[in-house]
């Protein structure tokens, strides 16, 4: 089972977030992500809160091994043209590093303050699943290009109508949420939509995105089908369940 740890950029610092990812990296952890909001989530909706591409360009220059990226990017939020030509610049600081994440948005007050569209949620899975083609041929046209060649794309988001079936059509990865049987169920969606298109199932790296004491159930995680757990983490960012599971999934 591979192991990441989401960040939360709200009521935190740079510097407190940079010590973080670096200690992150340093443990060992296999991927280290942000989310793609302008406000806090949770708690003081007034509290301090970064932007998430800014913070990926220097989480890719501090750290060495982990992959990198935003779980996950709201397409709404940049032009698909730009978007592209942002994560191939990141990864290649970070070495080829770089997953590109995507959904569809969902937090208003995003769209609210910073004067995009919310529409429906319909009509943002619709402009999402037009513009997967565009970014990917947006990456084929940028010189360079990324630095493996192709860069790894997740979708993140269980909708089993459109958004998993977008992951079937499209995504090197996929993101759900726990607990183990939703997760589970979800996999077998995903499963069903490849069946129906024609792709091997196999072919797409199965994410849970989880709480810290979920990982006492990584074992069940893993007989649903789970390929990567990645723990979330708030500010002061107390790491030490991650370093705890590396060390026993070392033994």
């Amino acid at each position: 089972m591979k192991i990441g740890v989401q960040l939360h950029p709200q009521a935190t610092t740079v510097a407190q977030m940079r010590a973080a990812w670096r200690a992150a990296d340093e443990l060992g952890v296999d991927s280290l992500w942000t989310w793609d909001h302008f406000y806090p989530l949770y708690g003081d909706p007034e509290a301090s809160h970064f932007e998430a591409y800014t913070l990926l360009s220097a989480m890719a220059a501090d750290t060495q091994q982990a992959m990198i990226g935003a779980l996950v990017s709201c397409y709404s939020y940049r032009n698909p043209h730009l978007l592209a030509d942002m994560a191939r610049t990141i990864d290649h600081i970070s070495g080829g590093r770089f997953i590109l994440g995507l959904g569809s948005g969902w937090f208003e007050r995003d769209y609210e303050e910073y004067g995009y569209e919310f529409g429906t949620v319909v009509g943002r899975l619709e402009a999402l699943e037009a513009g997967l083609p565009v970014i990917r041929e947006r990456l084929g046209k940028l010189n360079p290009g990324p630095v493996h060649g192709t860069m790894p794309l997740m979708i993140g988001g269980g909708g089993e109508r459109i958004t998993l079936r977008l992951v079937a059509e499209h995504a090197d990865l996929s993101n759900v949420f726990g607990p183990p049987e939703n997760a589970r169920h979800k996999h077998a969606v995903i499963d069903r939509w490849c069946q129906k298109i024609g792709r091997d199932p196999a072919e797409i790296e199965r994410t849970v995105l989880v709480g810290p004491e979920e990982l006492e159930r990584a074992d069940a995680y893993a007989e649903a089908g789970t390929d990567h757990l990645i723990v979330t983490a708030t500010s002061p960012f107390d790491l030490d369940p991650v370093a705890q599971y590396l060390a026993a999934r070392q033994t």
